[in-house]
């Protein structure tokens, strides 16, 4: 073990050894499958716990809790400044709980320590905060109407936002806790109850958190959470009857089959899915930055994040003065647990995504592409992938299309401005792009043209809870974050007197 590896936790330790159950109605239940489901360690692929592998009846058992919780009013009907005090106790409790919280997080999904605490936890802190002040900000409007009979009558008008109901929240494996939290959060701020399902690979951290929540106040049944398969549990809560919103995060397959089963329904859906991203770097560029800020944009968890940089294009003049200072970042690297402090790339979250990610770079060398490695993981143990540039991707090679979630970026020279913009926006994804430059006009012009949901200047993937998120074409639909988060959790309502 290496001296700066993270001691854990007797708490997470006792956590870990739990037979865990359901999280509904305010306590823990079994579930009424027999079935569990491995929880493993991707440093090492040893197994450190298990959830329960809930079934439609634990589903509906769920939904129905929070479907009474919503229609006693217990949470819905009070004091907006009453919501707000809850939620903001439950991020205190989060932050008292942030070790223990970053360290299940880390054994449970992979990622460097490091990360689950400035961003797992850290983040969803600031989320959290930022959320529960939304609480007493839900406002309707006062409408001047010109409704003309019975002649000589008066009206008056105005519109309130209601909550819409109950809300499934499902959250993908790569950022359970931070994610979790954006299902979490504009949901009860709204005044709706949830049931979240986590990744049957990454359960652990909303497990706990649902702990926190029942002590910070939130009423019984308000907010639960059930674990299990994609398959079985993620299709009977987002097909459930008395569902009336879906927020998930995920593949885009998988959010156009949601987007399918609520349509029959007319279910409200949220969806941020895949992406494709790409990052136009003009000649005029500053290199230092450039590399800093991709390096970070692109290898971020491992490249297992959906706004991750993927597709690198960089104009003709400055391309091999920068394939150079990459390989000197990417072979700088170092690879390990991602317990140890020291470690800059971590296991995959799966063997099943390892194998995935794998599968891409197999295919490039098979077509003799040129690739630039980094350092090996730790030999005959966990799910690791070496961190790899691709330089000038053959256009049929899969990975210049598909979004290979991993450690694995393109490189490739573009003539000009333009040739760049046109290969960015050939993709059916559109989540988010960045542009390098130091023209100002430049930046103002390419910005507008840029087909993606954000787009960043000089940084990529860096986000705000002020700043609304989410996907063109095929990387969703609606947006989160921003001081209209919560417009999607409500219903308005217009009223009209007339006097």
């Amino acid at each position: 073990m290496s001296a700066n590896t993270v001691a854990v936790l007797e708490s997470v330790q006792r956590f870990l050894a739990r037979h865990h159950g359901l999280y509904i109605k305010g306590s823990w239940q079994p579930s009424a499958s027999s079935t569990r489901l491995s929880v493993f360690n991707p440093a090492d692929g040893l197994q450190i716990s298990s959830s329960a592998d809930a079934n439609e009846a634990d589903v509906d058992k769920a939904v129905a809790s929070a479907w009474r919780a919503f229609t006693s009013g217990v949470w819905a009907n009070m004091l907006p400044a009453g919501r707000e005090k809850i939620l903001l106790k439950f991020a205190d409790l989060v932050e008292q709980n942030s070790e223990e919280l970053a360290q299940l997080e880390t054994l449970e999904q992979g990622k460097s320590i490091n990360i689950s605490r400035a961003f797992e936890v850290g983040c969803a802190l600031n989320w959290m905060r930022y959320t529960a002040g939304l609480t007493t900000k839900i406002s309707g409007r006062t409408l001047d109407v010109s409704i003309p009979m019975p002649e000589g009558a008066r009206y008056q008008a105005w519109t309130r936002k209601e909550p819409v109901g109950v809300v499934a929240g499902i959250v993908p494996w790569n950022f359970p806790l931070l994610i979790g939290m954006w299902k979490v959060m504009p949901a009860l701020a709204a005044g709706c109850s949830i049931v979240v399902k986590p990744s049957e690979t990454t359960p652990l951290t909303l497990l706990r958190v649902a702990e926190l929540a029942s002590e910070a106040g939130v009423p019984d049944g308000v907010f639960n959470v059930v674990t299990g398969s994609g398959a079985v549990c993620g299709r009977a809560l987002t097909e459930h009857p008395m569902v009336a919103k879906v927020s998930f995060t995920g593949s885009t397959a998988t959010g156009k089959g949601i987007a399918r089963a609520a349509a029959d329904r007319l279910t409200r859906v949220t969806l941020e899915l895949g992406g494709k991203n790409p990052a136009i770097v003009l000649k005029d560029a500053d290199p230092a930055m450039v590399i800093e800020g991709l390096m970070a944009g692109s290898f971020l968890n491992q490249g297992q994040v959906c706004a991750a940089s993927s597709r690198i294009y960089i104009e003709s003049p400055l391309f091999d003065s920068l394939v150079s200072g990459f390989e000197q970042a990417v072979k700088s690297l170092s690879v390990g647990a991602g317990m140890d402090t020291n470690t800059h790339i971590n296991p995959l979250v799966s063997r099943t995504h390892q194998q995935k990610v794998a599968s891409y770079l197999d295919d490039a060398q098979r077509n003799h592409a040129e690739l630039i490695t980094g350092n090996n993981g730790p030999t005959g143990e966990g799910y690791y992938v070496t961190p790899t540039l691709v330089v000038n991707p053959a256009a049929e090679l899969r990975l210049n299309h598909e979004e290979v979630f991993g450690p694995v970026v393109n490189l490739v020279r573009v003539k000009d401005a333009e040739e760049a913009l046109r290969l960015a926006n050939d993709t059916e994804y559109g989540l988010t792009a960045s542009l390098w430059t130091r023209d100002l006009q430049a930046a103002m012009s390419y910005t507008s043209r840029i087909q993606a949901g954000t787009v960043w200047v000089n940084s990529h993937t860096l986000i705000d809870a002020n700043m609304p998120f989410g996907g063109m074409k095929q990387s969703g639909s609606g947006r989160d974050f921003g001081p209209d988060w919560l417009d999607a959790y409500t219903e308005t309502k217009s009223i009209c007197v007339r006097y």
